[in-house]
């Protein structure tokens, strides 16, 4: 069993090596580059594997334009609902710009950001002019309203289903009552250190309100984190607006099951010279604020970190023409997917035990001696 899990993680971590390099191996022009061309390439290779996008891209040859992977649908509101597939953005025979067209409105994916923008039917982006409060003109690139499935919500749909089926399948392994079988084998002693070690500690005797959504953030930014180790470019965890969710959510429940206690020592601090409350009161709203901020930013710099770095090692092994130099960076790459697999795992540890030991500010009840 030792030896299994020792291949299991050994090839857990070369497949982001193998599969990333294989693919900007396919998209590496054959011409030897200089160096300012070799720097650009591999800005726009890890810009291509950390940013979200409307499809799913495998493979892309750029001497025919042709993309090898799936595309998602791209739905847009602009003087009306525009439904249709991230194919139509692909470059072919009479669309050499990549344009999309749709009830009459034509749009197009900006290169610079991956953002959609309306354009006209030869490519060139609609622009909106107008005033500022000094008067000076404005000029501004047109964007329709975009509520496209992309590839991060496309990949969170996906593991919230996985979740949801796994955990079911672990719920049913209780029903007989007798010993856990299956993947509940593997989970219980997870969920009971989330319990023992995360819960209890931090919260105390009202931990089990908080035990369901403790277990799910957890699940949940693990899975993605792990989902980011893939050779499709996942990087949902190091998008900012998807911890700020989840630092929102936190915000929310933390101060919606507050305790009186948990007011009273940010309104009025409870054996304090008056002086002082009224100078520590700006101080703790403050704090209320800048604990999820806290959160959201801790997650998403070091999961988007962890794809730079990574993306920049699989360059660099790509162009560089030693084979001594390549195969160092083969070898450190793979210590750094070992580190990312230890990340993933940290990552969602943290931001749990962080909301636990917020809860539990929430749900303590203190004893004043200024009551007595």
């Amino acid at each position: 069993m030792n030896k299994f899990w020792k291949v299991l993680v050994v090839a857990v971590a070369l497949i982001p090596a193998v599969t990333f390099a294989g693919h900007h191996e396919g998209e590496a022009p054959k011409k030897e580059l200089t160096k300012e061309e070799a720097r650009t390439k591999n800005t726009e290779y890890v810009k291509h594997h950390t940013l979200d996008s409307h499809d799913f891209g495998l493979f892309t040859n750029e001497e025919t334009g042709s993309h090898i992977g799936f595309p998602l649908p791209v739905i847009l509101w602009e003087d009306g609902l525009h439904v249709f597939m991230s194919s139509s953005f692909h470059p072919e025979e009479g669309n050499e710009h990549g344009v999309a067209e749709s009830n009459g409105k034509y749009f197009m994916i900006g290169h610079h950001d991956g953002q959609v923008y309306s354009c006209d039917e030869h490519g060139n982006i609609l622009e909106d002019v107008s005033e500022d409060a000094e008067g000076n003109e404005v000029v501004s690139e047109i964007q329709p309203l975009d509520f496209s499935i992309t590839k991060n919500v496309f990949s969170t749909i996906l593991i919230c289903l996985l979740l949801f089926f796994v955990f079911r399948s672990v719920a049913k392994s209780y029903a007989s009552g007798l010993a856990p079988t299956g993947a509940a084998k593997f989970f219980e002693p997870i969920v009971l250190f989330i319990r023992d070690e995360i819960a209890i500690p931090n919260i105390g005797n009202d931990y089990k309100k908080y035990m369901n959504y403790l277990l799910t953030v957890f699940f949940f930014i693990w899975f993605l984190n792990l989902a980011g180790m893939t050779p499709l470019g996942i990087n949902v965890t190091g998008n900012i607006a998807v911890t700020a969710g989840l630092a929102i959510f936190t915000f929310l429940i933390t101060n919606l099951s507050a305790k009186k206690d948990y007011w009273m020592h940010i309104f009025w601090m409870p054996g304090v010279p008056i002086p002082m409350k009224i100078m520590l009161i700006p101080i703790e709203l403050v704090g209320l604020v800048v604990k999820p901020f806290a959160l959201m930013i801790r997650l998403y710099a070091n999961m988007l970190a962890g794809h730079i770095v990574l993306g920049s090692l699989i360059a660099v092994v790509v162009y560089f023409d030693s084979y001594l130099a390549k195969g160092a960076f083969v070898g450190l790459t793979f210590f750094m997917n070992i580190i990312e697999l230890l990340v993933a795992a940290l990552q969602a540890y943290i931001f749990t035990m962080l909301t636990a030991l917020y809860f539990g500010s929430a749900a303590a009840e203190h004893a004043h001696e200024e009551a007595h």
